[in-house]
């Protein structure tokens, strides 16, 4: 008989997740295990996990368990521990409501990112607080590399490291096959996230994302937020300045979110999340690894 560990597959703008319950924090996972889940062909097929656990019962989240009752353990798609995921948080606050874990309406979630507050219709698009973009600098010289190719980009941080490149085509970015060299090196000890954008129209861009750790993905909600911010600046919009909330449609290979950045410096983000299945692992399937 299979002895099962529970699990479920869900996205957000078809960036997708396992998502693994474990309120008491009694699973252990390797990065081997986490890779083999997330492999395509050989696993559940994913770009990431996303593991349920009570705050009080890790110890990374047990200082916020006052304040936010679950943490989003989250591992990208090679094993490697990510401070943060915006579309997987989403997908994570739609998983504690709809297994009735917590109520709809506002909720708050511990990441390794800090708290994040999330607003859960009962149905239809979901909506979290990520918290104040910072723009640590170097403001000039960070570049981003394609082959030949090269282009300036932005230095965004949204609880992870992002680079914002603009392009004249979404193709520049090639493959994505492999991480974008980015120079100078330094800048991103740990790596970069790095997205790739082009205009639309007035408030309206598109982009693609290599995530570090995971490759291409059809989606990133940080990537997003870090874009917005991004655009917003090239524009000269700045909501702290103009004491104006500024609003941007950001189009992804999966879909389209909305992001809002407050004059207090806080950006929401908006969009789907969904729950589209349910089944057991075979642990010892998982032990082998």
């Amino acid at each position: 008989m299979v002895k099962g560990i529970r699990f479920l597959k869900g996205h957000g703008t078809e960036n997708d997740f396992v998502i693994l319950p474990d309120p008491d924090g009694l699973l252990e996972l390797s990065a081997a295990q986490v890779a083999l889940l997330c492999d395509r062909r050989a696993g559940l097929g994913a770009d990431g996990v996303l593991r349920v656990v009570r705050a009080e019962a890790h110890p990374e989240a047990k200082p916020h368990a006052a304040t936010a009752g679950w943490f989003m353990d989250y591992r990208n798609a090679d094993g490697s521990i990510a401070e943060m995921c915006g579309n997987g948080v989403r997908v994570f606050a739609r998983y504690l409501v709809q297994a009735g874990l917590a109520e709809p309406g506002d909720l708050a979630v511990a990441t390794r990112a800090g708290i994040r507050r999330v607003r859960v219709p009962a149905e239809g698009d979901v909506t979290v607080d990520m918290g104040r973009a910072l723009l640590p600098g170097p403001e000039t010289g960070i570049e981003v590399a394609v082959g030949e190719r090269h282009w300036p980009a932005h230095n965004v941080n949204m609880g992870n490291p992002h680079a914002v490149a603009f392009v004249e085509d979404l193709a520049d970015a090639g493959d994505l096959y492999t991480a974008p060299e980015v120079t100078p090196a330094a800048v991103y000890p740990e790596g970069v996230n790095v997205e790739f954008v082009v205009d639309r129209g007035p408030r309206h861009v598109a982009m693609r994302v290599h995530e570090r750790g995971s490759g291409e993905t059809r989606s990133c909600g940080t990537g997003t937020c870090a874009v917005m911010v991004a655009t917003a600046r090239r524009d000269g919009v700045d909501p702290a300045v103009t004491g104006e909330p500024a609003t941007y449609t950001v189009d992804v290979p999966g879909g389209r979110l909305v992001i809002t950045e407050r004059p207090d410096g806080g950006i929401e983000m908006t969009g789907p999340a969904v729950i589209l299945a349910e089944g057991e692992l075979d642990a010892d399937w998982l032990a082998r690894v």
